[in-house]
């Protein structure tokens, strides 16, 4: 089954690397102008150039940041997120607000911008970039979680009031996934462990996951491309698991 997504426009935001970047790939391959979001400028431009779109260098934890990218576009894949990792006790509130402000607040700012080009058209796909934590909660990750949470209601909220226009609204929710940052925190917790890169990532990492390997960034971004597509348009309010089995314990 192939998305032919010829005379789509696309925004995508943490576009320059990782999960971000692999959609940016399989959206343009699919036909789709993609515009490129990034904290990272030359990484945005980077990703642009790649694909023919456009690259837009944005703090989106700053709302007037958000009121200069485009609104008029046909599929919005809400992606950008940080981790901090602390226990409750520790965890710097300041940080706390910030992570909620990148992974709630922008979303809901540019899914209400996205909206009304969207409900003339009466086509439009939503794809807010949740997690396995979206849906279970791990310790010391009370901002990523809390965050992720939030998100899967926003989308909900979306999917609802957007049905009568064509426009569907969904969470994808993978497990861990190989990028940069994964990988430095193998780095990381191999050397505090003294273990193996690859006891890291099954005992460590993929401890509650049934498949006990990581997740590609090229995976992840097939089945946002199959969200865009017209066999998918009464999937919607959905959160869709792609972490080997983790959320099924």
């Amino acid at each position: 089954m192939t998305t032919d997504l010829t005379d789509k426009t696309a925004l995508v935001t943490g576009g320059a690397g990782g999960i971000g970047l692999a959609c940016v790939r399989a959206l343009s391959a699919a036909g789709a102008k993609v515009h490129v979001v990034d904290l990272d400028a030359e990484g945005a431009e980077r990703a642009a150039a790649e694909a023919g779109g456009w690259a837009h260098a944005a703090d989106l934890t700053e709302p007037a940041a958000i009121e200069a990218l485009p609104d008029d576009v046909d599929i919005l894949v809400n992606n950008a997120g940080v981790q901090h990792v602390a226990p409750l006790t520790d965890f710097p509130p300041e940080r706390f607000t910030r992570m909620q402000a990148l992974m709630v607040t922008a979303p809901f700012l540019l899914i209400g911008r996205s909206l009304p080009a969207m409900y003339s058209r009466r086509w439009g796909r939503i794809i807010n970039m949740s997690s396995v934590h979206g849906l279970r909660a791990s310790a010391y990750k009370s901002a990523y979680v809390a965050a992720k949470h939030g998100l899967e209601g926003l989308s909900k909220v979306t999917a609802l009031e957007g049905a009568q226009f064509g426009v569907t609204s969904n969470c994808v929710n993978p497990g861990y996934v190989r990028t940069p940052l994964v990988e430095g925190q193998i780095t990381a917790q191999a050397a505090a462990h003294d273990l193996p890169r690859d006891e890291v990532v099954s005992d460590v990492l993929l401890q509650r996951a049934a498949i006990k390997q990581l997740i590609e960034p090229e995976d992840v971004a097939s089945l946002v491309l199959w969200l865009c597509g017209t066999h998918a348009g009464h999937v919607t309010g959905a959160s869709v698991s792609l972490d080997g089995g983790w959320s099924a314990g």
